[in-house]
Formats: structure tokens, C-alpha cells, sequence
């Protein structure tokens, strides 16, 4: 096991040079020329004035590029801050704001986002631009300090590192709930625990050919990153324009003969919906993963029915314990729409705690709050203590101050196999009517239904006698008459009566968040508007 995560790629340079690490559309990269570009970059970057522990913010689309200034950042003992480039320059700047970095690394075609991120000349003091493109690049509100070209005069020799395990390998910036955006730290070990874990219990080995599908600011992305530089293998980076195409995603996992594909559920329920996937299907492929949100137990049967020779694997985990805490291997397929998957048993060396209001175990069966510990537990938000102290707290069990668990914010309960079931966000548990109700439930009904595309049920506050209304954002299966009155029908004859949603609205796509999951923020806002307009 590695110490240092930029080290991963040292080892595989020295025992495969010359085999491909990252493959982008047309681009190879090598072991060897990923290593040399990584420590060029950061020769450069201490000859520019970077020290251990200053944070190096990057702007670059998820190519070669990105991954070779991830690692030079790494080498030149800082943090790195991957930046969405398809925020919007304000929420960037909140970010910048944030973590006060000593570099900009910009690339891609974002001149006119960085030109407007740096219009006022107040922010950012301090903060110099580097350009991984070839040829220098100015505007009338920045100049680069450096491009592509001025790499080629640095050393690509190994460099000496101070990080230990212990120190930051990057932060990763989450919503917040005041509208600033949370920093996530994450260490060196946090990430190197779970990776190796996983290339162990995946069997990931350097003939693999793994997919980078999530945006390099999602968490997820690490795994793809890392686990591959562990193992040798090689990593296809998803064109981003492919995401809204399900027959050119499917063809992407064919042509590219992948053995591994990781990413969300939203677009493995996408291509099923599009049935885009043939019986007997990706021949290469030996191992289906996804996390970050439930996936629907109809789309899965549909892909577990088409791949009978693939692995599915359900991980579980937030951004907070390093991306993922819990593993769910699925035995066989499911025979009934509505059956519940797991998330499982912790991953080696985490810890699942379902505990009640006074952070005591709850028996089998009842509901609880999920918390998590061990490893993979971050050592909480950039500056900001009072938000860490909230959620991190000191484990019931143990006197150590320094053995803490994450309140996740989710609702499980562990199930009479022993396995742990993740019920939904505490915050989707509403009261209507006198009625405690699950919103996840309602939404693996109309997911059984098998009427929509997608589907997503929210709660808003109303003035009315039932206090909060049940909202259903969906999008209508093609070709089928399906209309809100149908779906109450149906729906009708699973769920009670107080748990129909009472206001509906049809989509072609419904909203996504930049990590790709059903933005439900947005869709309450949606379905607020619409009650306020009726109230006029």
C-alpha cells in the first residue's frame, strides 16, 4: 500500500512504463509520460512559491490535462480544488473565497468563465493563474504566470515529499445549507484506506480498462482515479457530451471494451429506460458499480437481466467519509419490482452505527439514525469548526475525543438478514395528515410502476389542513399514455390514500445537480412556485 497517493503512479512508471494509463477520446497517455509531465508540473509549481499545505485550485475539463495537475499538485506537497467548470463564476468565487489558494490552474475552453471570475481585482490577492495549454493566454482581467510550453524546461526527475499520510491530499466543496459551499477535507490516508480495500475485494488488476464517468469535483471520481493508478490499469475518461446520449454511452462501454463502469444510478436508469442495453451485452465488462443515490429496483432488474456475467455492487457513503463507507454485492436478480437493496456491511476498517436519539443502538428492524466511523471519516470542513462539531462528534462507545462518528443525516435500519438498509434522508421523513410517511417509499412504488423515465417525490410546506403537500416530478415513459391521473390510479393500489402525492408536474428531463443527481432542491422550488401562482 502506497503512503502518498501521487505515489501510485510513480510505482506504476517504474514497473510499466510504457503501457497506457489514460485514454480521452483520441489521446493515450503513458505511465511514464503521466509521471514525467506530474513532476515537471510541480517542479514548476515550487520554483513558483508553493509550500506544503497551500491549496492549488484547478479549472480544467475532465481530460489528461486534469489528471496530470492533480498529481503535480500532489507533488509539490499541496491540496488540490477541483473546480466544476460548469458553475457559474459567483459559486466559484464562494470556493476561491474559501480556501484562499496560492494558484489558479486553469484549461479548456474556460477563457471567458476565468476572465469573468477574476473581473474584480479586490478577490483573489495573491492567487496567481497558471494556463495548462499550449501558448500563453491573457485578458484584460488576468494574465497567465504560465502555459503548457513552459513545462517542457522543468525537471521530470522524482522529487522529495514532506506530506505524511495525515495531511490533505485535496477538499472538496459540497452544497451548503446558508448557500456557501462546505469543504470537504480529505487525506492521503482516507483515500488510500478505501482504495486499497476496494482493488482487493473488486479483484482490479492492470489489464482492467476503467471508466471516469462522475465530474472530477464529485468524490466518486477519486475512486476511478486512484483505483486505477493502484492496479495499473487503464482509465477512459467519458466525454461529458455523451451524458445526455444513452445509446452513445452504451457504445462508449462497447468500443471501449471496459471492464469496469462506476457512476450514479440516474444514468444506469437513463440508458435502461432509452433500453439501450442488448441481452449479453458489454462482453468485456466483468463489474457494475454505482453510488450516491438509490437506484430503482426496475432499471436494475433490467440490467441485471441483460448481463447475466457481470458483478453489481451497490457502495454507499457521502462525501464526508471518503466515497463510500458500505458495499452491497447483489446475488442474483431480483425477482420483485419493489424489493429493497441493501447497502450492506461496512468496507474494512469503516464503521455503520444505526442509533436513536440517544446515540443507542437500535434493535433490528426499527428505524435510526445512520452515523459512520473509522478510516475513511474526513477531519471535517475547511475552517469551519462550528459545521464539523455538528456532525462529527465523539463515538457513545469510546472515551477517546479523537474517536469520532458522522451523524450522515440519513435514515437505515438493519434488516432481519443483519445487513444495513438506507431508508432515505431524515429530512424526507414528513408528517401529513397525522401520517409519518417515507418519501422514498412512495418514490419505489411509482418507480415499480414502471410508467416513467424518472421520477422523484418532494414535500412542500402548505397553508391547507395537511400541513405538507406530496409532490411527483416525473417523466413520462415514451409512447405511453401516462398522465397524473393514471399514476395516482396505479399508485392507489399499493399505497394508501395519504401517501398520493397531491401535485404533479411532467417533465422531458428532469433537473440535475453537477454531480448528476435529480436536483430536488430545484423541483421543490418548481413545485413551490406553481402553489404560490394558484394561491393568486
Amino acid at each position: 500500500m502506497s503512503s502518498l497517493l501521487h505515489q501510485l503512479v510513480t510505482r506504476q512508471s517504474e514497473q510499466r512504463h510504457s503501457q497506457t494509463a489514460i485514454v480521452y477520446k483520441q489521446d493515450k497517455l503513458t505511465y511514464g509520460e503521466l509521471e514525467e509531465a506530474s513532476n515537471r508540473l510541480a517542479h514548476l509549481l515550487k520554483d513558483a512559491g508553493c509550500r506544503k499545505g497551500d491549496r492549488v485550485c484547478f479549472l480544467i475539463p475532465k481530460t489528461p490535462a486534469a489528471i496530470i495537475t492533480i498529481l503535480g499538485i500532489l507533488k509539490a506537497d499541496c491540496i488540490y480544488v477541483p473546480l466544476d467548470t460548469s458553475s457559474p463564476a459567483p459559486r466559484l468565487a464562494k470556493i476561491i473565497d474559501a480556501c484562499t489558494p496560492r494558484y489558479l490552474i486553469a484549461g479548456g475552453p474556460i477563457a471567458a468563465l476565468l476572465n469573468e471570475l477574476m473581473s474584480d481585482e479586490s478577490r483573489f490577492q495573491g492567487t496567481e493563474i497558471g494556463w495548462m495549454g499550449e501558448g500563453k493566454i491573457e485578458s484584460e482581467n488576468f494574465k497567465a504566470r504560465f502555459s503548457l510550453d513552459d513545462l517542457k524546461s522543468y525537471s521530470s526527475a522524482g522529487l522529495d515529499y514532506q506530506n505524511t499520510t495525515s495531511d490533505p491530499a485535496h477538499i472538496l466543496f459540497t452544497s451548503g445549507s446558508t448557500g456557501v459551499p462546505k469543504g470537504v477535507v480529505i487525506t492521503h490516508s482516507n483515500v488510500v484506506h478505501f482504495i486499497d480495500w476496494a482493488v482487493r475485494y473488486f479483484g482490479t488488476k492492470h489489464s482492467d480498462r476503467i471508466s471516469s464517468h462522475p465530474p472530477l469535483h464529485f468524490d466518486l471520481s477519486t475512486f476511478d482515479i486512484y483505483g486505477t493508478l493502484s492496479s495499473g490499469a487503464q482509465l477512459h475518461i467519458v466525454p461529458t457530451e455523451l451524458n445526455l446520449l444513452p445509446h452513445k454511452i452504451a457504445d462508449f462501454i462497447r468500443n471501449s471494451e471496459l471492464t469496469q463502469w462506476f457512476s450514479v444510478p440516474s444514468v444506469l436508469n437513463f440508458m435502461a429506460k432509452a433500453d439501450v442495453v442488448k441481452f449479453n451485452d458489454f462482453p468485456a465488462l466483468e463489474r457494475l458499480l454505482w453510488c450516491g443515490e438509490v437506484f430503482p429496483t426496475p432499471p436494475l432488474i433490467y440490467w441485471m437481466k441483460r448481463l447475466p456475467h457481470v458483478k453489481f455492487t451497490n457502495l454507499y457513503g457521502p462525501t464526508e467519509a471518503t466515497i463510500a463507507s458500505s458495499y452491497y454485492s447483489v446475488p442474483q436478480c431480483p425477482d420483485d419490482d419493489r424489493a429493497q437493496i441493501p447497502i450492506g456491511t461496512a468496507c474494512e476498517g469503516e464503521e455503520l452505527l444505526v442509533l436513536d436519539d440517544e446515540l443507542k443502538p437500535v434493535a433490528p428492524g426499527e428505524v435510526g439514525d445512520l452515523y459512520l466511523g473509522g478510516v475513511g471519516l474526513s477531519p471535517g470542513y475547511w475552517r469551519e469548526p462550528e459545521k464539523t462539531n455538528a456532525v462529527f462528534i465523539q463515538s457513545p462507545e469510546s472515551p477517546d475525543p479523537n474517536d469520532r462518528i458522522y451523524k450522515t443525516g440519513d435514515l437505515a435500519k438493519i434488516g432481519e438478514d443483519g445487513l444495513v438498509y438506507y431508508l432515505g434522508r431524515a429530512d424526507s421523513q414528513i408528517k401529513s395528515r397525522g401520517y409519518r410517511i417515507e418519501l422514498g417509499e412512495i418514490e419505489t412504488a411509482l418507480n415499480a410502476l414502471n410508467l416513467a423515465e424518472e421520477c422523484a417525490i418532494v414535500a412542500i410546506n402548505t397553508d391547507g389542513f395537511e400541513g405538507v403537500a406530496i409532490c411527483c416530478a416525473y417523466v413520462p415513459l415514451k409512447d405511453a399514455d401516462v398522465t397524473p391521473a393514471r399514476l395516482r390510479a396505479d399508485l392507489n393500489k399499493v399505497l394508501p390514500g395519504y401517501m398520493l402525492p397531491a401535485r404533479w408536474m411532467q417533465f422531458d428531463l428532469l433537473p440535475k445537480n453537477a454531480n448528476g443527481k435529480i436536483d430536488r432542491r430545484v423541483l421543490r422550488e418548481r413545485f413551490e412556485q406553481e402553489a404560490g401562482n394558484d394561491n393568486r
